[in-house]
């Protein structure tokens, strides 16, 4: 039996009827069926927020009682931790230790956390500015909201977009990416039983050339939020144009990961497997560029080799296995495509790519991929790759390291590992990226902004700051003279009273 969609608050098909069926990366099976949502299903979706935010209950709820839904929905969700992880883990392929210990408990706390920071959300203190009136700072929803979230954290970037969307009174359209879709249709599920209005949520799955660049361009859209890599970003930003929308977007990043002469070498090669092979690589943040002091160099890569070697990779539904397969055998063979063009361009490959590991198991799995003697300008050193491949690249002065860890278009994560802290803060200011860690990589809380720089995009998710971009200020202002003509008037016409 398929799945449905959630529009105007019922479980629907789409208007086709067609579905689509959802494959398990692992071993190629099928799990479910979601249907094949087209424009007509993505106006339906629309019109149904678009009713919900100019007349429904939802925007002019009190923060606190948007907050108990959220509340209620947390406790849902807690309460199905474990077969919602194990969802994730069939449906996208990563490890179950990272979906049932990291990512889906981090979402609910997520949850937890706009559930009371609705409640903090204010404007600037009202005045009289001009002398003769009181002005009024209102913050106030932007409106309706689509929100198209990326394949490689379906559950945990669907709270992370509707989240601040929702707690501030938008109403919101879902489209999940379409190889992962389950996960997002129980995130719905949960916010219909916590009691969200009809309309406030709606999920339409299907393809982002019809259900996406609806969304997009829809003019009964207000803002069009969207996690994903740049190239999608800037489609999104060319069909929101048209109508002059708002737009959200966390895009792509090569995050760097600058090792200095004096930083403990055991902690960055920990950090850097974690980092780099977090979610098989598939994660925008991932320390890809490894940028090593050229006396540590050597040392740091027999080191990292030697941990490579111990990564377990195999059926992600065991706790034993640290590396799942890719999310689709289309994405592995992108990935190993970079490798090929990494091969082509001179760097050294040391372990993975294509090798015989690789083909021992039978799903979409490309090896832990380990390149040395890597130039900056190089393919893999400038794009994202989105898979479990490391590049090493060598540098000799504070400047030359971060003029390499600055020299790609985009700006979204990158790390420092070293023991001074004047080395460490000087980079830190110097890096253009919206995430800096100091001897560490990956880590955020629910309080903490997460957005890029560059072509990265623009916009946070996460935090306080994350509620700025789902609302706007409107200035009203109330004259107390009582006058029909007021004393400026005659700049318009007459005389001066």
């Amino acid at each position: 039996m398929a799945q449905k969609m959630l529009i105007a608050g019922e479980w629907v098909d789409a208007n086709s009827g067609a579905t689509v069926p959802v494959v398990n990366p692992f071993d190629g099976t099928p799990l479910e069926a979601v249907p094949k949502g087209a424009r007509e299903d993505a106006r339906r979706a629309i019109d149904a927020a678009r009713e919900a935010f100019d007349r429904g209950p939802w925007p002019r709820l009190p923060p606190r009682a948007r907050g108990e839904v959220f509340l209620k929905a947390a406790g849902i969700l807690q309460n199905r931790l474990v077969p919602i992880a194990e969802l994730e883990t069939r449906n996208q392929g990563k490890t179950i230790k990272q979906a049932q210990d990291a990512d889906l408990p981090f979402s609910i706390d997520n949850l937890i956390f706009y559930a009371g920071a609705g409640r903090t959300l204010d404007a600037k203190s009202p005045g009289e500015f001009t002398g003769d009136g009181t002005t009024i700072f209102r913050r106030e929803p932007v409106g309706v909201v689509a929100s198209i979230t990326p394949w490689n954290y379906p559950f945990m970037m669907a709270v992370w977009k509707i989240g601040p969307a929702l707690i501030t009174g938008n109403t919101v359209i879902l489209k999940p990416a379409s190889w992962t879709p389950l996960t997002t249709l129980e995130l719905a599920r949960a916010f219909a039983e916590a009691g969200i209005p009809r309309g406030a949520l709606n999920v339409v799955t299907g393809p982002g050339g019809e259900v996406g660049d609806e969304l997009s361009r829809n003019p009964k859209v207000d803002l069009v939020s969207l996690t994903g890599d740049t190239a999608t970003g800037r489609k999104i930003m060319e069909a929101a144009s048209g109508t002059v929308k708002r737009t959200q977007l966390e895009l792509g990043g090569k995050a760097p990961f600058v090792v200095f002469e004096d930083a403990d070498l055991a902690a960055a090669v920990e950090g850097a497997i974690v980092a780099g092979f977090v979610n098989g690589g598939q994660d925008c943040t991932a320390a890809t560029r490894l940028i090593v002091h050229q006396n540590v160099r050597s040392k740091f890569v027999a080191r990292l080799l030697e941990r490579v070697a111990t990564i377990r990779a195999g059926d992600p539904r065991q706790r034993s296995t640290d590396l799942g397969p890719l999310v689709h055998r289309t994405h592995q063979q992108h990935v190993l495509g970079f490798v090929e063009k990494g091969k082509d361009e001179g760097a050294k490959l040391l372990t993975g790519g294509t090798d015989e590991r690789s083909h021992h198991l039978d799903g979409a799995f490309v090896a832990p991929t380990v390149f040395d003697a890597v130039a900056p300008d190089m393919t893999i050193a400038q794009k994202e790759v989105f898979g479990p491949v490391l590049d090493v690249l060598e540098f000799e002065t504070f400047d030359q390291a971060l003029e390499i860890a600055n020299g790609v278009e985009y700006g979204l994560a990158g790390s420092v590992w070293t023991n001074d802290l004047r080395t460490a803060i000087r980079a830190a200011n110097a890096l253009r990226f919206g995430d800096v860690w100091v001897n560490d990589h990956l880590p955020l809380g629910s309080e903490t902004p997460h957005g890029g720089f560059k072509q990265s995009g623009f916009g946070k998710d996460l935090g306080a700051d994350s509620l700025l971009d789902y609302t706007t200020v409107k200035n009203v202002y109330i004259d107390l003279t009582g006058q029909a003509r007021k004393a400026w008037h005659y700049t318009t016409y007459g005389d001066p009273a």
